[in-house]
């Protein structure tokens, strides 16, 4: 009898490997088929708290997982992306779409799906086979994982007869399912476990073999989703520790939401029960469809109550988590991007395209630094600008490192095509942006040269200089401007028009030059300062060039 009991016990746990792998892969194929519209959904389907609230709905249904939207809007927020008011419409919606998971484990306990679950594998296995649908493949085995997990765990908890067995009977008959203190017990207990496995599916299936096979009271079995309901904040909460203080708000409101909506279900939780039990029905069979419904009526009833308090909540959590000024003390601490959240990989690229971004905003300030040098007549203040561009240099290095690591992290995971090119796109942008910032310290080299040997340049020299590097300037925030939005809002030949009329003016100086030393207005040293600074200039818009190729995908 005990080694029955083992062998069961290995099976319930064995099943529930199946199940979270199954949604996890689920889940990954998903993201992945939805690829950058899902992106799209959740950057512009957030108007107002309503859309916001449906985006998060149609989000957490289509990936079958709250916490990879909710880690996706933690992302979102961290990035610039959403602000904290949208964020909580979204956790809400998420809240509701997650109901869709219970559901459809409700109707795996409902009826035994193991029929349908071989035939699902043996069509994954051929369409993994054939490159172009093998994303639907592995979709399909997760589906099948997923239900092979349930049916399974349906079956081991009809075999061990948990409803006969006097020992579990009376242990949960040891509870008074009318006790407050049961109801608190038994919440607690689902936070912990839902923490400890980090997967509220589950817990959730724990609960439904335990409730359907009679063991569980209905009452306790509630208190345990309820419970997990709080414990699948943590995840959240556990990834937004690294982030910036709007994703740590985005990911607190989140348990916030959960926890008033336990506080006041605690309030009315027998009468709203009872109320769930009639609309479903009794019996012992529909206890796993109580389940799935008290789920849906708690997460909608609380989103109702709490979506006309957004600006409430989002001062609750700005009063809470105060800000400490996350990045302003750190010059070459990234903006957007933070490890702990590479969680999401499609989602995670829109954070590096917005770090990308704002690199190229930080090497245009760098090249205006440059351009103080030139004016620049005293000694003091020509150093300390001198040494904070060569700071800046280095930083720039830095930066390229950091992104083009966390590029790599995340091309590691199941992409889409469209996706894996913006990767390589981007890496290329870096490349180039870090090489802006070397030409910048190139220019700001030879200005010193120019100040230790105390040579001027004539006036003409200086306007040409001038002339050259406000195109250069010009160059740079075309670029910004193209990485700042889509490529359908811009046009490629701007940015070949300005580079066309740099090397045109680089020519004419270089002309200039050889027949201006040859006259004697300058000497050799004058002309060899005068023509590197215009070279370096003409490099610095063949970077600028390149970026914006590899944003518009050219070559």
């Amino acid at each position: 009898m005990d080694q029955n009991y083992v062998m069961a016990i290995l099976q319930l746990l064995g099943s529930l490997g199946l199940l979270i792998y199954g949604m996890r892969m689920m889940s990954e194929a998903l993201q992945k088929l939805a690829g950058p519209g899902l992106r799209h959904v959740l950057a512009k389907m957030t108007t107002n708290r309503v859309t916001g609230m449906l985006t998060g709905i149609l989000v957490t249904a289509a990936v079958q997982s709250s916490t990879a939207t909710t880690v996706m809007t933690v992302s979102f927020v961290n990035a610039g992306l959403l602000t904290l008011a949208q964020a909580i419409s979204i956790i809400m919606g998420a809240n509701i779409g997650t109901t869709l998971t219970a559901w459809i484990m409700s109707a795996g306990f409902s009826f035994n799906v193991t029929d349908f679950v071989f035939p699902a594998f043996i069509i994954a296995m051929f369409l993994i086979y054939r490159k172009r649908h093998q994303t639907t493949g592995d979709f399909l085995f997760g589906v099948a994982f997923l239900f092979l997990g349930l049916g399974t765990l349906r079956q081991t908890g009809m075999d061990m007869h948990l409803g006969e067995n006097e020992a579990v009977l009376k242990f949960f008959s040891s509870f008074d399912p009318n006790s407050f203190t049961t109801t608190l017990l038994f919440l607690l207990m689902g936070g912990v476990l839902t923490m400890c496995v980090q997967s509220s599916a589950a817990v959730m299936a724990i609960t439904m073999i335990l409730c359907s096979s009679g063991a569980l009271p209905i009452y306790q079995g509630i208190a345990l989703v309820m419970g997990e309901n709080i414990g699948t904040t943590v995840t959240s909460n556990v990834a937004a520790l690294s982030a910036s203080t709007q994703a740590r708000r985005a990911a607190f409101a989140h348990m916030f939401f959960n926890l008033f909506g336990v506080f006041w279900m605690l309030m009315v939780f027998h009468p709203f029960v009872d109320a769930v039990c009639r609309m479903v029905g009794g019996g012992v069979e529909n206890l796993s469809i109580v389940l799935a419904m008290f789920h849906t009526c708690f997460n909608l009833t609380n989103t109702f109550i709490l979506i006309w308090f957004i600006p409430q909540i989002e001062r609750i959590v700005c009063f809470v988590i105060r800000d400490k000024g996350d990045s302003a003390d750190e010059p070459i601490r990234l903006q957007y991007i933070q490890t702990g959240l590479v969680q999401t990989p499609e989602i995670a690229v829109l954070q590096a395209q917005k770090e990308t971004a704002a690199f190229g905003q930080r090497v245009h300030k760098m090249y205006g630094m440059v351009g103080k040098l030139f004016t620049e007549t005293d000694e003091k203040t020509f150093e300390e600008l001198y040494n904070k561009i060569e700071r800046e240099e280095d930083t720039t290095d830095k930066i390229e490192i950091t992104i083009a690591r966390y590029l790599e992290e995340v091309s590691d995971d199941h992409l889409s095509d469209e996706t894996k090119q913006k990767i390589r796109q981007m890496m290329r942008e870096i490349s180039e942006l870090e090489s802006i910032g070397d030409a910048c310290y190139k220019l700001s080299r030879t200005l010193d040269r120019k100040r230790e040997t105390g040579k001027e340049f004539t006036q003409n020299q200086t306007q040409q200089l001038q002339a050259l590097a406000n195109l250069v300037d010009s160059a740079l925030a075309q670029m910004n401007n193209v990485m700042g939005g889509h490529r359908h809002e811009h046009d490629f030949n701007e940015t070949l028009r300005i580079e066309n009329d740099i090397n045109a003016l680089r020519n004419r100086l270089k002309t200039e030059n050889i027949k201006s030393v040859n006259n004697h207005e300058y000497d050799y040293t004058v002309g060899t300062l005068y023509i590197d600074l215009v070279n370096e200039l003409e490099k610095l818009g063949d970077y600028v060039v390149n970026v914006v190729e590899a944003r518009f995908g050219k070559q």
